[in-house]
């Protein structure tokens, strides 16, 4: 099963899970419990800490939930917040850092990449600790809008709609989805 995050980021053959951490574990929650798939393919956009280029395509099955906060000594969890899954459909070990807010600061977003994280989206990490807590296997493929600095949302803005019918070519190309009439995303 393809799921995506909603609102502005909504394809015909995915089923939209929410924005964010909380509606995304709640929606995907939801589904488990009442027809629970064999697998997920969650896909969507990501910002970058500066290892990717905008429009890179990135395959993962790894995700953090590490706030700024985190970063700069100021908090602590004694939460698991590094989970990977099992799946055999993508071999990346590019983690995928997940938080309800967008990294603006360049030189904070620097020191993710210090850890290992690559990219940044706002469900994947709630969408894996579900997925491992119903026991289903789950991947991603992302496309990155922009970068992790102060022109983030502007930049995302800027190259959404490109960025997302690279995507669905790029879904096309592996065989993932049938090709769609142009007119989809166009």
């Amino acid at each position: 099963m393809i799921i995506c995050a909603g609102k502005n980021e909504t394809f015909p053959f995915a089923t939209p899970m929410g924005v964010g951490l909380c509606e995304s574990a709640i929606n995907l929650t939801r589904l488990c419990l009442f027809d629970k798939p064999d697998f997920l393919l969650f896909i969507g956009s990501a910002g970058s800490y500066g290892g990717y280029k905008v429009f890179d395509i990135v395959e993962s099955s790894s995700a953090s939930n590490i706030e700024l906060s985190f970063l700069r000594d100021d908090s602590y969890t004694p939460l698991d917040n590094m989970l990977k899954s099992q799946n055999k459909l993508v071999d990346n070990e590019t983690i995928v850092n997940s938080s309800n807010y967008i990294t603006t600061n360049k030189e904070l977003s620097k020191e993710f990449k210090q850890y290992g994280i690559g990219i940044e989206n706002m469900e994947f990490y709630s969408l894996l600790k579900v997925a491992k807590e119903f026991d289903v296997d789950i991947a991603g493929i992302f496309v990155i809008t922009n970068y992790t600095d102060r022109n983030a949302h502007q930049d995302f803005m800027k190259n959404h709609k490109e960025a997302m019918d690279k995507l669905i070519s790029y879904l096309e190309d592996k065989n993932i989805i049938v090709p769609l009439p142009s007119k989809v995303h166009k």
